[in-house]
């Protein structure tokens, strides 16, 4: 009877725990696709729409903030908390700035998936851990399909393509620096300062640019504007809830591939709103990052 319960509970985690992966993902996928419209359409600046997406998601966590405030505040490595910060800031600015570029959505997509290869090198280089043949081989073959989605030799080549590979390789060294820290910070702790650190950095991201959200476009107000950022700011917050949902009830190896969801509903997307899809080998550059990232996930489960 209790083996019995216990396997049910355990299907039923793992269910849960997909879900809420799942639900992240599309969540994110209508995220990019406001970002877009956003930035590269209604023309307001990269910096200004993340801080106040970034802002008003704080804002919809202050209850939680608030709750862990007194026992994870306590540590006594704020130079790394600082920098692990300013890192995910970083990813966040060129993600935006990669939508504001006209970087179309399947690319962007594309790119950001090289992060484990990032994660890689990095674990090799700052961490010192070995990399395995499996690691080797999907770090190549992601590279080769980087290579073919950028194109350098190419007319098509543009500067944009590498801010959302910019945000990939930061993302990446900001979950390696997160890796180091679990060591001796609690997951609670590492959550809180990215909260309360992130948006004092986003500000002075854009301080140049300036806080105001203002559109001269005829298509939509400035109303409409605003009302879209706040709206992407709630998303944010339920997003990044769903992850930590997911996280709680089910091993990070087994959500990955969930993750991964996201990709073919952002090209989809992609190509509903603005008619963009991956152009004859482009196809293959998406398919072998696509490829490496699943097979690279395979052999770390394995292992």
């Amino acid at each position: 009877m209790t083996h019995t319960m216990t396997t049910t509970s355990s299907k039923s985690a793992a269910f849960t725990g997909a879900a809420y992966m799942v639900g992240a993902g599309l969540l994110f996928a209508v995220i990019n696709v406001a970002n877009t419209q956003l930035t590269w359409v209604y023309g307001l600046k990269s910096t200004t729409v993340a801080f106040w997406e970034y802002f008003i998601a704080l804002l919809f966590s202050l209850p939680w903030v608030f709750r862990h405030l007194r026992s994870s505040l306590t540590t006594s490595q704020i130079p790394l908390h600082i920098l692990r910060v300013v890192l995910a800031a970083g990813g966040v600015q060129l993600w935006v700035l990669g939508f504001s570029s006209g970087v179309p959505l399947w690319q962007m997509i594309a790119l950001i998936m090289t992060s484990p290869f990032f994660v890689t090198i990095g674990s090799l280089l700052v961490l010192g851990e070995t990399v395995t043949k499996e690691r080797w081989i999907s770090l190549v073959i992601g590279f080769v399909g980087a290579m073919i989605i950028l194109s350098p030799w190419s007319d098509k080549f543009t500067i944009a393509l590498l801010y959302p590979l910019g945000a990939s390789f930061m993302w990446a060294m900001y979950s390696l620096i997160t890796k180091h820290m679990t060591k001796t910070e609690n997951s609670d702790t590492l959550t809180l300062y990215l909260l309360i650190l992130l948006t004092p950095i986003n500000a002075a991201l854009a301080f140049n640019g300036g806080f105001v959200i203002k559109t001269d476009i005829t298509v939509v107000s400035t109303e409409m504007a605003i009302a879209i950022v706040v709206g992407v700011g709630v998303l944010v917050a339920v997003a990044q809830y769903f992850l930590v949902k997911a996280y709680s009830v089910a091993d990070a190896a087994y959500l990955q591939p969930f993750d991964y969801v996201k990709q073919p509903v952002n090209i989809i997307l992609g190509f509903l709103v603005y008619n963009y899809l991956p152009e004859g080998i482009m196809w293959l550059g998406t398919s072998l990052i696509f490829g490496a990232s699943i097979y690279l996930l395979q052999s770390e489960i394995k292992k």
